[in-house]
């Protein structure tokens, strides 16, 4: 499918944030977007850019954490020819790509201290050296910038600059997640499901069943809007009636019953706790052998016990019953908000 750009929401939370990314935009000073995996920062960094007063002017993209340590340096500021090994001609950096326009740094903590050093004095002084140069080159260049991470505690952990945090700040925009825009998650799942049904050539949509609403409101979305979209467009394909609403999601593409087992080592490597080996259920939590009138419910009941069995024999602890479990962290933290054991 194409690239998503429409905002799509209705919450109170998430339509603050875009409002507050349009009234910044039309002024030439640096944005943080801060959010979870899948909220939007892309696009809330495109809305900046599209709504200044250098729409019609570069907007250039570079994603910190894809580049190693050793040519974020270069792919930024440039580098002249026989600067480093392999640099055989001369490059401009993407600064001097983005001048007069913006630059869009996405995963901004992952940068080194080095080349935060760097950005700082570009911020500052509006001038770049290229890699093997001593020449400066002006450069007029608006920084938007996108992280997951908390970039204040970054800096008390001496992970990242104080004085570069101090001139990158002048907005920030803290994107909601999924499970904090009320009402949102039906929105979006219509709309993607919807597109999905076209694509699929389906003469009309037939809604969601109230099965698969329930499901997907009692969901946490650790993956946000992105991961909303994957499950609603796996549903979609995978449903077999055109007709009947679509009362099936599965949130994760990996279950099955012969998927690999990880075995884990004795002990970490970290020196941290070992996983508690996976072990059979124990013999309160064995599937009733008699007549059963209710499936779903005894299967129900089945995993609750399993569930709170381990979590009593890992003494609450979530990550290591995940382990023992075979389970996801999210995936453990899903089920035991299903059977309302999260609360012990």
């Amino acid at each position: 499918m194409e690239r998503e750009t429409q905002f799509i929401g209705q919450s109170a939370a998430f339509q603050d944030a875009v409002e507050r990314a349009s009234l910044a935009a039309s002024l030439d000073r640096p944005v943080l977007v801060i959010g979870e995996r899948g909220t939007g920062k892309e696009l809330i960094a495109e809305r900046l850019h599209r709504l200044s007063t250098r729409w019609d002017r570069p907007y250039v993209i570079l994603n910190c954490a894809a580049m190693p340590e050793t040519l974020i340096e270069s792919e930024l500021f440039g580098h002249e020819a026989g600067a480093f090994t392999g640099a055989t001609r001369t490059r401009a950096g993407r600064f001097e790509e983005a001048d007069g326009g913006t630059l869009f740094l996405d995963e901004l903590a992952t940068m080194s201290m080095g080349a935060q050093e760097r950005l700082l004095r570009a911020v500052e002084y509006g001038e770049v050296t290229r890699v093997g140069s001593s020449r400066p080159i002006r450069v007029d260049v608006r920084i938007v910038a996108a992280t997951n991470e908390h970039l204040p505690a970054l800096v008390d952990e001496n992970r990242f600059r104080a004085d570069l945090l101090d001139r990158l700040s002048f907005e920030v925009i803290t994107l909601p997640p999924l499970r904090a825009r009320e009402g949102d998650i039906e929105v979006l799942a219509t709309y993607f499901g919807q597109r999905m049904a076209t694509v699929l050539g389906w003469e009309e949509w037939p809604g969601f069943g109230p099965r698969a609403l329930a499901a997907m409101e009692g969901h946490d979305w650790p993956g946000n809007v992105r991961e909303l979209r994957n499950v609603i467009e796996r549903a979609i394909y995978r449903w077999a009636d055109p007709e009947k609403p679509v009362d099936a999601v599965n949130f994760d593409p990996f279950a099955s019953p012969w998927q690999p087992v990880v075995r884990q080592s004795a002990a970490k490597a970290d020196g941290g706790a070992s996983p508690v080996p996976a072990e059979p259920a124990p013999a309160s939590a064995a599937m009733p052998t008699g007549p059963v009138s209710d499936l779903r419910a005894a299967v129900d009941a089945y995993e609750r016990q399993i569930l709170s069995d381990t979590m009593t024999r890992c003494r609450f602890n979530q990550k290591v019953a995940a382990e023992a479990l075979g389970l996801s962290y999210d995936q453990i933290r899903h089920a035991l908000k299903k059977h309302g054991l999260n609360q012990q």
